[in-house]
């Protein structure tokens, strides 16, 4: 493996990495109340042009990493579109009936 791809793998590892722990926090605590929707939409269609731009000009450094991320990222998108909303709060409920 020559210098550039062990440049492009070791930025693709760390960027996936920093992004691992909220993942994984997501993952066992089923919330994804507190992630943005649009950060989500836009995160994982970003990795998709990505992955896409990899396989145009056949890179694995770019492919790997940003499909190994996309693989984290788009159960949460999917989590944040099934279960995102906040449940309605006393006060709330309270509100609505006055």
């Amino acid at each position: 493996m020559d210098f550039i791809s062990a440049t492009g793998f070791a930025a693709g590892t760390l960027c996936t990495l920093a992004y691992l722990p909220q993942a994984l926090h997501s993952f066992r605590t089923k919330s994804v109340q507190d992630i943005a929707l649009t950060m989500l939409v836009s995160l994982n269609v970003g990795l998709l042009l990505w992955v896409c731009y990899g396989l145009l000009i056949h890179s694995l450094p770019i492919i790997l990493p940003n499909a190994v991320t996309f693989l984290l990222a788009f159960p949460l998108l999917i989590m944040r579109l099934k279960y995102g909303r906040k449940p309605a709060t006393e006060n709330t409920k309270a509100r609505a009936t006055h």
